[in-house]
């Protein structure tokens, strides 16, 4: 086992991440330790490196919640997998496993949850700690580079399409066609929906409609609803926000037929209004969805391996990681982007690391938030 690895560091909010040298992390009882072969990199790194949401992480820490890798060191106590697994180290990172929440497979909004690449330090380097109960098992012939944006663009997708409720031969309006919506969409048309995609890119339309969307619709140029609304006789039975944009909030809960479901998962910072005599009158839900449970992992892997659905991914280095959120900044990533760990490590790594070692941070082995020693 090698005493150092490399990672891409948040040191402070709204600043380029920095690429170190960092000790590799030892696992203590009850924790698993994962040489990542592959990462994805999802939006939500974007708000954790930012500090947009409320809840804040802690710099230094290392982002990344789709990392998948190989067990090569097992804690005392652990059982549940065994060194030589293919597992992924999820966005929930692990929950309390008592309270009524995660009594009821609901541990998604457990209180007392940690979270990868944000409470605790995450996939964007070539070793990570995981709680072996909670890591994701990755069925035979799906690869780790195939497999990493499931773990979070895939199951938040699907857990969002089941909770919209609609069933198969209904409508689902996809808002956002990017890399949640294009995923979302090959989960709905294997659930047996009829699928409105909606964006203002039309090229990501046009790949919509490759995947199989029935229907889309560019909202830079038309009114989803009011076209929603005519083709479908009343509007989608179940919506599903992808996009991190509040006008397409706004344009969501509009495109809900009476007695549906609109689900929100896109988290842009900031509120939006509802219409209250529209909801009321329609006996609307508007829901928040927030990833999903193990079981949803479980069954949203196994659409990938059975061929139902595949992430479209562009593989980048750990070393483009300041240039791929710029082009997040910017809407410039059609679907996903994965870090590959399989290749060799850029030189511009350890330079960049030796460059900036004198602000004496580095990795601990039990948190994001507990600075150690450089190592350069």
């Amino acid at each position: 086992m090698p005493r150092t690895m490399h990672a891409a560091v948040v040191t402070a909010f709204k600043q380029p991440l920095v690429l170190r040298e960092w000790e590799v992390p030892r696992p203590g009882p009850g924790q698993i330790l994962v040489k990542t072969e592959a990462c994805g990199v999802c939006h939500t790194d974007l708000h954790a490196a930012n500090g947009d949401w409320p809840l804040k992480p802690d710099p230094p820490f290392i982002p990344g919640h789709e990392a998948i890798g190989i067990v090569v060191a097992l804690g005392a106590g652990v059982t549940v997998v065994k060194e030589g697994d293919r597992v992924g180290v999820p966005w929930l990172y692990s929950a309390c496993g008592h309270c009524e929440y995660c009594l009821s497979a609901w541990e998604t909004v457990c209180d007392h949850a940690e979270f990868g690449g944000y409470t605790r330090n995450g996939g964007f380097a070539e070793y990570v700690l995981a709680d072996p109960n909670y890591v994701a098992h990755i069925p035979e012939g799906l690869g780790p580079q195939e497999a990493a944006p499931l773990i979070c663009a895939g199951i938040t997708t699907y857990k969002g399409i089941k909770e919209t409720d609609a069933r198969p031969g209904e409508w689902i309006a996809i808002s956002g066609c990017g890399g949640l919506g294009h995923l979302a969409i090959q989960y709905a048309k294997a659930m047996g929906l009829m699928v409105c995609g909606v964006d203002i890119d039309d090229g990501k339309l046009a790949h919509a409609t490759s995947l199989g969307a029935d229907l889309v619709i560019n909202a830079s140029t038309h009114d989803p609803a009011e076209v929603l609304g005519q083709e479908t006789g009343g509007g989608a039975h179940g919506v599903l926000i992808t996009a991190p944009s509040l006008p397409a909030f706004k344009q969501g809960v509009a495109m809900t037929r009476k007695r549906g479901t609109c689900v929100l998962v896109g988290l842009p910072p900031g509120s939006f209004p509802l219409e209250i005599f529209n909801l009321v009158a329609g006996c609307i839900t508007v829901r928040g969805s927030f990833v999903g449970t193990r079981k949803d992992m479980a069954e949203c892997l196994d659409f990938a391996a059975r061929g139902k659905v595949r992430a479209d991914i562009e593989l980048q280095p750990l070393s483009a990681i300041n240039t791929i959120f710029e082009r997040l900044e910017t809407g410039d990533v059609p679907s996903r982007v994965v870090l590959d760990f399989a290749g060799p490590v850029p030189e511009s790594i350890t330079s960049r690391a030796n460059a900036n070692a004198d602000s004496g941070l580095g990795a601990d082995a039990d948190s994001a938030t507990k600075p150690a020693a450089v190592l350069a």
